[in-house]
Formats: C-alpha cells, structure tokens, sequence
C-alpha cells in the first residue's frame, strides 16, 4: 500500500515531523499488488505527481502477467506483458556493471508468466512499468493469488477491513468509516477495555481504534490505511500530528519503518 487521502498525501507537510510524515518517500516504498487494468485505469494530477487509483496513491506496483513479447534493446529489455484483464509495456534496463547472465530476468521466455515490480511511469502519452525486479512465475497457484490478493487489497481500501472472528461488522463498519460511516463513531461502540483512551481526542482513539480492529500481523498497519479510515473531517497534518502525539504518549509504535504502526499493549 500508499497514501489514502483525497487531494493530499496523508503523509503531512513537505517539512515533515518526528514519526517521518513529510517524507513523500514514504509512498515510493510501499508495494501493493494490482492487475493491468487497474494500472491503465491510474491518473496523475500532473507529470511530477503521484498516480493515483480510486483516491489511493500508489507507489511501488507488482503484476503478475503472460509474457507476449521480449525486444532486446542496448540500454534495456522491453516485455509486452498480458494478465487478462489488459496490456502493459514494463521496461528492465540493463545494468553493465553485471556479469552476463546476472540480470534478474534471466529465465524470463516468451510465453511464460512473470512476476514485474517496479514503479508506473508515463512517455509519449504511454504508460508502462519501470521493473526493478522480474523472476519467473514456477507456479499457477501464484497467478491465481496474484488475482487474489489484488481484489483483497483493493477491497480493503473501498470497503474497509472484513471483521475478526466474533467481532461485531457493524462495529468494524463504525470504526473504520466504511460504508459511509465515520471512524469517529468508535467511540459510542467503545467497551470497557478501551477506558484508558477516554482522554484522547475524537481523532486519537479513532486511530486507536482502527488500528485494534485489524488482524494481528507482525508489520503492524500502514499509515495510508490509517489515513483512509479516518479521513473524514481531518486533513493530512491533522492525522500526522495525532499519531506523533500517541508515539509520544507511549501508545502507539512503529515497526518495520516509520509507515507501519501498532498500539502498545
């Protein structure tokens, strides 16, 4: 995943802060998996901006798609990629200072499956994948979670996260903001193990909140995905200055990097 609010990066000012907010860098080292036509289908404000689908910023991108065409060129290797759902050029520049044979596309056939990362980019009106990573596809069962895992992600951010075992939907609805509700009704659906953020802003304990109600995993949630739930009625700096504050007061924590957060037990 990137950054989740419409018309600005949820990521604050460009001057940043202590959690690393400001850094728009932030967004280039998220990854989300998406499928081909989700990639014709991203827009950018201008040439220097980040793409964006449906009011999501997108940073790092990865396909998974048939190999139509390989041209080898100087500088790079052209691969017409088709998953199906449409067509996309990704560009491998070479890199000279590798002994031949240690590109990562080697292996990499005419009418295979391959696996892209990289980054969108734009020339001539045309868009196309700048790979930094490609590796052959060994499994069908990769195509399929590919497909998989593209639809969840993109379900997570439209509709909010599914709710855990046992928990109340129309809580996690209330918490999250999806479906037209706002995170900051979490607070009327707050128990009685939640009484210690009774002296935490409306926008705190929605974060809090939000955070709580997504399934465990070592990573933490991202802030983009926090940024999203919590959108309504708050701009970015907003939200940046909330979550500095709960790392302040011991709440909250980063892991991996200064993007993903957990709340301190």
């Amino acid at each position: 995943g990137a950054g989740y609010l419409t018309g600005g990066s949820p990521y604050g000012s460009a001057s940043g802060s202590p959690g690393g907010f400001g850094r728009r860098s932030e967004i280039s080292h998220s990854l989300r998996p998406l499928t081909v036509h989700q990639l014709n289908e991203a827009v950018q404000a201008h040439s220097d901006a980040e793409w964006v689908l449906e009011d999501a910023e997108i940073g790092q991108v990865t396909v998974v798609a048939h190999v139509v065409t390989i041209n080898p060129q100087t500088t790079n290797n052209l691969y017409w990629l088709d998953d199906g759902t449409g067509r996309i050029e990704a560009r491998h520049w070479t890199d000279s200072s590798l002994d031949e044979g240690a590109e990562s596309s080697e292996g990499i056939r005419e009418g295979t499956y391959v696996r892209v990362s990289g980054s969108l980019k734009m020339f001539g009106n045309k868009k196309y994948i700048n790979a930094t990573h490609l590796r052959p596809v060994k499994s069908v069962d990769e195509i399929y979670f590919h497909l998989l895992e593209a639809m969840t992600v993109t379900l997570i951010w439209t509709k909010g996260p599914p709710p855990r075992p046992g928990q109340n939907p129309q809580d996690v609805v209330a918490r999250t903001g999806a479906a037209g509700s706002s995170a900051y009704s979490a607070h009327s659906h707050a128990t009685a193990s939640n009484d210690q953020y009774a002296q935490l802003s409306k926008m705190q304990r929605a974060i809090i909140y939000f955070i709580r109600d997504q399934p465990e995993n070592k990573e933490g949630v991202h802030v983009g995905a926090i940024a999203r739930a919590v959108r309504e009625d708050a701009d970015a700096g907003t939200i940046g200055d909330a979550l500095d504050k709960l790392m302040d007061d011991g709440l909250v924590f980063t892991t991996i990097d200064d993007s993903h957060f957990k709340v301190a037990d």
